[in-house]
């Protein structure tokens, strides 16, 4: 049985949020040292009890990157017991269904995205539709999609002044 989704916009504000989310794409050596919660002014405890709520196999949180020209984004907390995951989704205006293009599962499959193509979604939130309007929220939301190492020099800056929106503090933002 699969637990029920739901909008998890409202969890991007709670501590420990972005520990769960992003320190998984440094764990398998993407970063010189090793990941640790207070890179985002979080500490463990906040981590720990989010982990709860994010993990939890009766609910499987939603947070929806809906654009207004273009193609939006989905992220699902896939929570059923003994198979957790986040799964990538993409929407397209005037289709009824949304896209996997990727998942991840302790290791990131599928075919991701481009920065042009991140940015792109980032940078045109549709006000009409619920989900999250924030750009710095959705880029951050987007970035585990990024495949294309090949981005613009502006990128760095973009994701430190991203980073320190949405809580980081900014000696470690640049890590």
């Amino acid at each position: 049985m699969t637990g029920s989704r739901g909008a998890g916009e409202s969890l991007l504000v709670h501590p420990g949020f972005w520990s769960n989310y992003l320190l998984a794409m440094c764990s398998d050596g993407g970063c010189a040292e090793r990941p640790v919660p207070e890179w985002f002014g979080e500490d463990g405890a906040d981590v720990d009890a989010l982990s709860e709520v994010l993990f939890n196999p009766d609910h499987w949180p939603v947070f929806r990157v809906p654009a207004d020209d273009g193609p939006g984004a989905v992220v699902i907390y896939r929570n059923l017991d003994g198979d957790y995951g986040t799964d990538y989704l993409i929407t397209h205006p005037g289709r009824s269904h949304a896209e996997q293009i990727a998942s991840w599962d302790g290791d990131f499959s599928g075919a991701g995205l481009t920065w042009s193509e991140l940015t792109q979604i980032a940078d045109n939130p549709s006000l009409a539709d619920e989900g999250v309007q924030d750009a710095a929220t959705r880029l951050l939301l987007l970035l585990p999609l990024l495949t294309d190492l090949d981005v613009q020099e502006t990128a760095s800056a973009r994701l430190i002044a991203a980073l320190t929106a949405t809580g980081t503090p900014q000696d470690t933002a640049p890590w």
